[in-house]
């Protein structure tokens, strides 16, 4: 893993530094503040809801993966992804827990989940046998022995989700549909998911809801902020809540709350108390601001023209444009750069995980935004690398759609391809 001090990445020309990932950005965090206008105590309350660690009389478990929002978001500042240091480690041994870790989990490598193929289903690594707030309960952990049957994802960052549920689908469609020509010539097709089943991520039933796009998650499975908080809150931490009200795990000696575990306070006196925890975290991740890119160098202005000219924008439109928005001034009618179309691609059998979700093929993923990229450790659905340039070379295969932009990449000169790399390591 490279980590570099300071903004000294960008200062380096391709010519001296031929195909090397520069590694971390690093500097300031450019992410974690609310966008213009956000209401300060509002936006304070939901970080710390974000921010706090659940125990069992919170709604922790039975099953979970970790035991705060923050824990897995929180590179490069809160509300983003994976750290450095795992926090699994420390969350599968609190409050006395006896869990084993699986072998897929590092002490350096990214917080990740687990997928079983045989059903879709996230399996939570860790269970609450063995807390000291949990007696009596002694339920054990999945078997995670069969690597082969098992597919991983990582924490994706929340920042500046706001602004991409306030774009109107039209306007998605509008600016995919502008680049019809350069993805035909690609070979790059592409189409969006849509908001058809019930909530439950993984009951995709082809029933008629309101049909709108689904644009969050590494399948687009989700419609909005707040959906994505609520899945997360009761699928990651175990915590039943006013949109996924029901237990994971139907142990009655692991019952400790009433259910939804987490609700809407109507005792409350102050108004950021009535919020229930999915509530805030919704706002939270509503009110981040977009990541700050570095600023502009030789290298990264060469490195945005190449990475537009090779067909790389084709798939990772550089912008989109909200709507109106009633929430804040900073949502508003606002011109974004998140370099993602939001739809779902194929990326052939180097990356396909075989999980099949909502309208997503085990092959497909959503093309996943590059704001921030420069300050992320870990990449790719899976975290299998901390390497952007081997990152690049995974998209590649025969049946994946980015496989002639890769083509493009692979016939730069050595200077060129640092410098796409430069400028990535800049957003």
């Amino acid at each position: 893993m490279k980590h570099v001090l300071g903004a000294s990445l960008i200062l380096f020309s391709g010519a001296a530094m031929a195909q090397v990932d520069p590694g971390v950005r690093g500097g300031a965090p450019g992410a974690g503040q609310p966008v213009a206008g956000a209401n300060a105590a509002f936006f304070a309350e939901a970080k710390a809801r974000f921010s706090k660690t659940d125990g069992v009389a919170d709604g922790l478990g039975p099953r979970f993966n970790s035991d705060s929002c923050v824990s897995c978001h929180s590179q490069p500042a809160t509300g983003g992804t994976s750290p450095a240091s795992n926090p699994q480690f420390v969350a599968a041994h609190a409050a006395g827990a006896q869990n084993s870790i699986p072998s897929f989990i590092t002490a350096t490598g990214p917080a990740r989940e687990a997928r079983f193929q045989s059903d879709g289903g996230v399996h939570d690594l860790f269970v609450i046998t063995g807390r000291t707030d949990a007696p009596g309960c002694h339920i054990a952990q999945p078997d995670f022995s069969d690597l082969g049957k098992i597919s991983f994802r990582i924490p994706t960052p929340t920042f500046g989700l706001g602004l991409i549920s306030n774009t109107p689908d039209a306007t998605l469609e509008a600016d995919a549909a502008a680049l019809s020509e350069q993805r035909a010539a690609l070979h790059i097709a592409g189409h969006f998911g849509h908001e058809r089943g019930s909530l439950e991520a993984n009951d995709f039933d082809h029933s008629a809801n309101d049909g709108t796009i689904t644009r969050f998650g590494w399948k687009a499975q989700n419609k909005s902020p707040t959906i994505f908080a609520g899945e997360a809150y009761n699928v990651e931490m175990g915590v039943t809540n006013e949109l996924f009200p029901n237990e994971r795990e139907a142990d009655p000696n692991c019952q400790f709350n009433n259910l939804p575990e987490d609700f809407i306070n109507t005792d409350a006196t102050q108004l950021t108390g009535v919020m229930s925890d999915v509530t805030a975290f919704g706002l939270f991740m509503t009110l981040l601001a977009a990541p700050t890119p570095a600023p502009d160098n030789s290298s990264i202005i060469n490195g945005r023209q190449l990475f537009n000219s090779i067909g790389c924008a084709a798939c990772h439109i550089p912008q989109h444009t909200t709507a109106p928005s009633s929430i804040a001034t900073g949502l508003n009618d606002v011109t974004y750069t998140p370099y993602s179309d939001f739809q779902l691609h194929d990326m052939g059998q180097t990356l396909a995980d075989g999980i099949a979700q909502g309208e997503a093929s085990g092959s497909e993923f959503r093309t996943a935004p590059l704001w921030g990229i420069g300050q992320r450790i870990f990449f790719l659905h899976d975290g299998r690398t901390t390497d952007l340039l081997a990152a690049i070379k995974a998209h590649d295969s025969p049946q994946s759609e980015a496989h002639d932009v890769n083509s493009n990449f692979n016939e730069l000169t050595g200077a060129q391809q640092q410098d796409i790399l430069n400028f990535l390591r800049a957003l």
